[in-house]
């Protein structure tokens, strides 16, 4: 279940940790926040990671108060970026490469071993949509990147069994079927 406490704490504890993140050379940045009993651990801080919090954030129902703060904490980040463009361009690309390797990594899993791998495409395909909204953040995306993204959604498009969205329902809103084809399916045993 998504909840909007958990999402915003993410992005709150990612905020304040932004610019030191962007200036250091780590990828995956250690962030001092503990998840909600019953939910799942916070993962580390990346551009990815923070992206996707504030995607599934506003696709939940919000009331005004909690829509507010989530702009407010959108035009803070977008301040952070601003201030650090080529340092968040930088760490976006090393992100879009390292999700892009554990996406193919996890369909070659799943193409050798089905049996054992499908049930993990819920969790994995968090990477594919983060592909999708780190491709933005990286002005100089090359077309190889590009490639292997479309290659390996070839791929997935021949073992996918078209379902419902497969993500918690309050947010499917703000992941359409004919953009996010991805999370509308599971993947055959």
């Amino acid at each position: 279940m998504t909840s909007f406490l958990y999402e915003i704490s993410y992005i709150q504890a990612g905020l304040a940790e932004l610019e030191s993140y962007l200036l250091s050379e780590e990828l995956y940045w250690p962030l001092d926040v503990k998840a909600i009993p019953g939910e799942r651990p916070y993962p580390r801080l990346t551009i990815g990671g923070l992206l996707i919090a504030l995607k599934r954030a506003s696709a939940l129902p919000l009331s005004v108060s909690q829509q507010s703060k989530l702009r407010t904490l959108e035009r803070q980040i977008e301040t952070v970026k601003n201030q650090w463009r080529v340092a968040w361009e930088k760490k976006a690309s090393r992100g879009f490469k390292a999700r892009l390797k554990m996406w193919r990594d996890f369909l070659e899993e799943y193409k050798e071993y089905p049996q054992a791998n499908a049930d993990r495409y819920d969790y994995e395909v968090e990477r594919r949509v983060m592909l999708h909204l780190l491709s933005p953040e990286v002005k100089q995306l090359l077309q190889a990147y590009k490639d292997m993204v479309a290659g390996l959604d070839l791929r997935l498009r021949r073992v996918l069994l078209p379902g419902d969205f497969i993500w918690d329902p309050q947010i499917a809103s703000g992941f359409p079927a004919d953009e996010y084809w991805y999370l509308y399916g599971s993947l055959a045993k």
